[in-house]
Order: structure tokens, then sequence, then C-alpha cells
């Protein structure tokens, strides 16, 4: 949305500045920062709507991990979104353990990010609004909202990122349907190699496994991909 306040911490000046220029033109307000400091400082006067995050901050290796710490302190639903070249599973799944609700490389084009953070803000305006009966898919104990970008099971929410809602929701779609990785790439638009396909599984089922033991909704077909197990989905 126009005019949303967006912070970027990086400690490099042109990439900081580069990815600025970017979101303003967008007709973004953005404010950045090099240092976790700095950042936190700012931070606990008013908070942004949004943050880009860098992992190393000036001389602290794992700075932004320590600050995405500190942010989800002070706002359960602010959107974090690590922006880094660290490009490790488990750089990944830290910061998602840590509370961000995306992990990107900087290698990901602009339009890409653009398109992450407009679906951020729109998860958070729609939070605000009753969700609408197109938006909203029910496959047995699962209820996921389009629109909104929740997902519910058995009630409870499940607190996915949206790369993590985009594979479920493709799943869930077309249930018993066999989505192979290229497609569940392209649900969640992100082009990343196939064991990093099989790490955002393995965590989206810890997220429904941490609510119910007994979950087995999503299948593995070896050798082709994975379905929504309607057998197990009640």
């Amino acid at each position: 949305m126009m005019g949303r306040r967006i912070a970027i911490v990086e400690d490099e000046p042109a990439i900081r500045e580069n990815y600025a220029a970017v979101l303003r033109r967008q007709g973004y307000d953005v404010n950045t920062y090099s240092n976790r400091r700095e950042a936190m400082q700012a931070f606990h006067a008013r908070l942004p709507e949004l943050v880009l995050l860098d992992i190393g901050l000036e001389e602290e290796v794992e700075g932004g991990f320590d600050l995405c710490r500190e942010l989800r302190t002070l706002s359960h639903y602010l959107p974090i979104i690590f922006l880094t070249a660290r490009d490790s599973e488990l750089d990944s799944v830290s910061g998602l353990r840590l509370g961000a609700d995306d992990y990107l490389t900087k290698d990901i084009s602009l339009p890409h990010l653009l398109a992450r953070i407009a679906a951020l803000f729109r998860r958070i305006d729609a939070l605000r609004t009753p969700p609408t009966e197109e938006s909203v898919i029910e496959r047995g104990a699962l209820l996921i909202d389009s629109h909104r970008l929740t997902a519910a099971w058995r009630g409870l929410a499940v607190n996915l990122t949206l790369t993590e809602f985009w594979i479920v929701h493709a799943l869930a779609r077309f249930p018993g349907h066999v989505k192979h990785r290229e497609q569940l790439m392209q649900e969640a638009n992100v082009v990343v190699d196939d064991s990093t396909i099989t790490s955002h599984i393995k965590r989206i089922r810890k997220k429904f496994l941490s609510i119910d033991p007994k979950f087995g909704a999503i299948e593995t077909v070896y050798g082709m991909g994975y379905r929504w197990n309607i057998i197990n989905d009640q």
C-alpha cells in the first residue's frame, strides 16, 4: 500500500540505498539503518510497518537474528523479512524460528521482492476484514484463507511463512493430486533447489505436528513430489 513505512536494516551502504530507492519509487516511506543499535533506538520510538533485515550487521555477525528477536518482543504481528546473502538452510531455519515472516536471499528479483512485501501488507490488512466465501478452502481439519493468508488446523492457527502458506495452499487446493517441486515453487513464487523445498515441507509438517501429533495430511510421493492426503485429513 502506498505510503506505508518500511525500515531497511543493512550495513552495506550501496545495497541499502539501492533497495531504499526501489521501494520509494513504489510509494513507500523508507527509513534505513546500518546497525542493530540505531535501528532499535528508532523502533522503540516508533515501529515501522515492515522490516527488511540482513543477518550480519557491522561488527555483529548475527546482529539481524538478535534484532528479529527484539522486534518480536515489541510486536507479534510486525512483518519481518530477512533479506541476506546467507543462503544456508541453518540460517533460514534460524530466522524463521525467531519469528521472521519470510527469508529471502539477495539474488531474488526486485519484482519478486516487491510482491512478497505487498503480500505481507495484504495479509495484515486482511486480518482486519472478515473472510469471503471465495477465499476460504476447507479440507477436513484444515481451513485456509487465501485473502487473509491464514491457515488453521482443528481450529488452531498455524503460523506459516508466506512461502509455507502458498505451498500448503497449492497442495490442499487439489487434494489427492501430486504436486512436483517445480509446481510448488511456482505457487510459492520462489526459485530454489529441491533440498530447499524439502526443508520447507519438513518445517510445515513440524508446525502442524505441534498442534496435532497425529497429523499426516502431507504425503511424500517418492520420485514425484507431494500431495494432500485426504485419507488422513480427518
